[in-house]
């Protein structure tokens, strides 16, 4: 990994202590998006690994819901592909199929349009973040459930004290930056 890259990247990811609750530990992104160079870096960067790692074996990369979407269609761009969107329940016209995850006081739901991806289709899911992993499991379930290949997910910040990597069991997943 290119390292003044990864490190104009680093510089750019602010901590905000009990928010948003006491306890917490934020990482911020704001700044990242702010600064033109180093969110190029980013995007850069994943791209890249996703080029040694995959070759041109990447048919989607796929956005999560909300952060992803800040990422997933740079990287797509950057690798020449189309970006799918992966919604919260209720935001997607037409046909969609869901999966639902829990969080710490319920349940969440992912959906997906039907017709977003076809059978036997390899996917790249980006986010932001990887934090317990609840969110990208489900987006692994919901890709599965249309057939598609997840090949790895990605984000830019993983949080590995909260052991999310393990929910996503043999699905690959890489990270730019990881805290506890």
């Amino acid at each position: 990994m290119a390292e003044p890259e990864l490190q104009l990247v680093a510089r750019c990811i602010r901590s905000f202590p009990d928010f948003p609750i006491p306890g917490v530990l934020f990482r911020d992104i704001s700044p990242l998006l702010k600064d033109p160079d180093s969110f190029r870096a980013a995007i850069r960067l994943l791209a890249s690994h996703l080029k040694t790692t995959h070759g041109g074996k990447i048919d989607y990369i796929a956005g999560l819901d909300s952060r992803g979407f800040l990422f997933g269609p740079s990287l797509a761009q950057e690798l020449g592909l189309g970006c799918v969107l992966i919604r919260k329940r209720g935001k997607l016209p037409g046909p969609t199929i869901s999966a639902s995850y829990a969080l710490e006081y319920g349940k969440a739901e992912l959906e997906i349009q039907k017709d977003a991806l076809e059978p036997g289709q390899k996917v790249v899911i980006v986010d932001d973040l990887l934090a317990t992993g609840g969110t990208m499991c489900a987006a692994c379930q919901l890709l599965g459930h249309l057939g598609a290949e997840v090949l790895e997910c990605v984000t830019l910040v993983e949080l590995t004290s909260l052991k999310g990597r393990a929910k996503l069991g043999s699905v690959p997943f890489f990270s730019l930056l990881q805290y506890e």
